[in-house]
């Protein structure tokens, strides 16, 4: 079974915005056992909405016969910092104030987020790893953090995101913002503020998150004679009430932020010259009706990173055809690990000649 861990940072933790938090903690997920060589290390970085629990979103890929079966792979995934479960974010009291963030809480940005789980990764004394991959924001992070760290990670699955957020994606999470801020309630200090903003911010990225088609096939109506509370509609709401029940617009709105001012670019010559510092075997995988991330730009980048592989995935269900479409994922990654036993087979066969 999977076991969960708190990993405690009690120093000054620089911001990439110049902000500072006085220390700071990670939730932690850990699942298989760390081998002699200590080479069979799989990292994941979660989702906007995720948590550091695999095992839940992504649960066709861990466990026994699986992917990433347990008994091979040592795999581990820590809660974003700013996220809301188990690691510091503005629900988390302040030392400083003993009293929550809230509103307070800084700025962060997903360099911030991986610097934090970097610390995470030196203190379990993980040198390498074998394989760090991560979808949509998660994969933003993955991506920041094999160029943050180049030398420590053998391989990046990238899957559904990008190198630079764009202006469409932006668009739609200011959007979202905008939700929250209409709510009365998101000018307080209180653990619900923003809840009723949440929902609907939720209902505008679904939008964003699913297809033309999803909806067709799954929200059109069976009665020709209805005229009003139709399931597409019911369907929105229920959406805004389930995240609502487990999340918090804070979270919500900085990790939104840090998706938006995503770019391996700054300070580092822009994104041409960024991706080409990448030595990491990559795979980049797009899902083909995906509207948030289109497959545009996981081509750019296996276009620009050398020796890169890519993978579309087919789905009905747009951006979160990455979370639906198991079978086809775990075939892009089996590929991209066969490729690796491609070339080994090659390099051996030179030798012997």
């Amino acid at each position: 079974m999977p076991s969960h861990h708190v990993f405690h940072y009690n120093d000054t933790f620089r911001l990439e915005t110049g902000a500072a938090l006085p220390g700071f903690q990670l939730a932690y997920t850990t699942y298989g056992t760390l081998n002699e060589q200590r080479d069979n290390v799989v990292w994941v970085c979660h989702a906007l909405t995720g948590s550091s629990d695999f095992t839940d979103w992504w649960c066709d890929l861990f466990g026994e016969g699986k992917l990433y079966d347990p008994r091979e792979w040592f795999v581990v995934c820590a809660n974003a910092l700013g996220g809301c479960y188990g690691s510091t974010g503005p629900l988390s009291l302040n030392p400083q104030t003993q009293r929550p963030y809230y509103h307070a809480f800084p700025q962060v940005t997903n360099r911030d987020v991986v610097a934090a789980f970097d610390l995470l990764r030196l203190e379990m004394g993980l040198a390498r790893v074998h394989t760090l991959i991560g979808g949509s924001l998660g994969g933003q992070q993955a991506l920041e953090w094999t160029l943050l760290q180049p030398g420590v990670f053998e391989r990046l699955v990238h899957v559904a995101s990008n190198a630079r957020h764009s202006p469409w994606g932006i668009a739609f999470n200011e959007s979202q913002r905008m939700a929250i801020r209409q709510d009365p309630s998101w000018a307080t200090d209180t653990e619900a503020a923003g809840r009723e903003g949440l929902k609907t911010a939720r209902a505008i990225a679904m939008l964003s998150y699913r297809h033309y088609d999803t909806y067709a096939a799954t929200q059109q109506e069976k009665d020709e004679s209805a005229l009003d509370n139709f399931r597409a509609a019911s369907y929105q709401v229920y959406q805004g009430e389930k995240l609502a029940n487990r999340f918090n617009a804070y979270t919500y709105f900085l990790l939104s932020k840090a998706m938006d001012s995503h770019d391996v670019g700054r300070g580092r010559g822009g994104l041409e010259k960024a991706l080409a510092q990448l030595k990491t075997r990559c795979l980049f995988v797009g899902v083909d009706t995906d509207i948030l991330f289109p497959v545009e730009e996981q081509r750019f980048l296996h276009e620009h990173v050398g020796g890169s592989s890519f993978y579309l995935i087919r789905s009905n269900y747009g951006h979160d055809g990455f979370l639906v479409e198991f079978p086809q994922l775990k075939e892009a990654v089996t590929q991209f690990y066969r490729q690796d036993e491609k070339v080994a087979a090659v390099g051996y066969a030179r030798q012997e000649h």
